[in-house]
């Protein structure tokens, strides 16, 4: 009973903290720091090279996460790029979901990312060919109180050198769990490698971080709350780790809920998922479908279904070109009619990548 208890629970909670929160971790610690070194030229690149927008939106996605989409979200809804480089940022994006992905298979995200770009722009440029382009608020205001789009503030602070950072400044919860991941990844890193065995104190490390990720989690309010443009552009290495710590918190406990799901399934049923609807076309389908909930929560549980095995790369695929992450949510907040727009068009490439690749495969 004890041994079906670690098999079943216990060690997807630890894999999920230990193959994918601490090594997540070794990736949101340096971007976050590269883009409060220099995000700040990144909203100079999309609006210097607008004839070029739908490629340099697609490209500034390349960092995992959000930032980079929800960059290109606030700078169209100034009215500086077309709605082409909107939906070309949209579509590229993978959103949180790179995080896990990243983790557990670098070249394939890599080759990933590649496909999503070369769609997304491509997207982006048939958008703007075709003149779809909804009317944002500002057009809906009379000639006499419309104003030319203001240029793109300088971001004097995210100039600046980090200012020192305290555990005082911190707070106590990111504090203990970035600690939580420096210790896991003393052993993590090595059972990666198969340096060692996942033994016991593997065990107990990742069950103790996934429980202090999931602290983290909920006095978050079990969501990227500050997840917008604000954090695009950090102004001080405090607000990286915080919000980091966040990230890695929210994606943790996320790839845990799948995991321990999917071990419940294949352990008391014996289930492998093959008569889920997520194989051939069907699947395809749904995982266009499932990317119209806008975040990266549902899109997070898909990554993780993939890695377990429950679902085929064209599904996945399909899930990833639809799903608009976190980029969605402050577009909705700024221009709702182009937001519900962008996430049924983005639906379109999903459901011809999807297919060619289950074809191809």
């Amino acid at each position: 009973m004890t041994e079906s208890l670690v098999e079943i629970l216990l060690r997807p909670l630890a894999d999920a903290f230990m193959q994918v929160g601490v090594l997540v971790a070794l990736l949101v610690a340096p971007f976050g720091w590269a883009r409060l070194r220099w995000g700040h030229r990144l909203d100079d690149a999309l609006v210097r090279h607008r004839q070029l927008g739908p490629l340099v939106a697609a490209l500034l996605t390349v960092p995992p996460g959000c930032g980079g989409a929800i960059i290109v979200m606030a700078v169209y809804a100034r009215g500086a790029v077309s709605y082409g480089a909107a939906i070309a940022a949209l579509v590229a994006t993978m959103g949180d979901a790179s995080w896990v992905l990243l983790a557990a298979d670098p070249v394939l995200t890599l080759q990933l990312k590649v496909l999503l770009i070369v769609v997304g722009a491509l997207s982006g440029y048939v958008v703007d060919a075709l003149g779809i382009a909804p009317r944002r608020r500002a057009d809906l205001l009379p000639a006499a109180r419309r104003s030319p789009a203001p240029s793109p503030p300088v971001r004097v602070a995210a100039m600046r050198l980090p200012a020192p950072t305290g555990l005082h400044d911190l707070g106590v919860l990111p504090a203990l769990l970035w600690l939580s991941l420096g210790t896991g990844a003393t052993i993590s890193v090595p059972v990666t490698f198969q340096l060692l065995r996942p033994d016991t104190l593997y065990l107990a490390l990742g069950v103790a971080g996934t429980a202090v990720a999931a602290v983290v989690f909920i006095r978050g309010g079990c969501q990227l709350a500050d997840d917008d443009d604000e954090t695009a552009h950090p102004t001080s290495m405090t607000q990286v780790l915080r919000h980091g710590g966040r990230e890695i918190a929210f994606v943790t406990v996320w790839v845990a809920a799948a995991y321990v799901a999917w071990s419940l399934v294949t352990h008391v049923t014996g289930f492998d998922g093959s008569q889920l609807p997520l194989f051939g076309v069907v699947g395809v389908v749904v995982g266009a479908l499932v990317g119209l909930i806008p975040g990266c929560a549902v899109q997070i549980v898909f990554a993780g279904l993939f890695l377990a095995g429950g679902m085929p790369l064209p599904t996945l695929v399909a899930n990833m070109v639809s799903q608009d992450g976190d980029a969605l949510l402050p577009l909705l907040a700024l221009e709702h009619r182009s937001a519900l727009l962008a996430t049924v068009l983005t639906t379109v490439p999903a459901l011809l990548v999807g297919s060619a690749m289950l074809i191809l495969t």
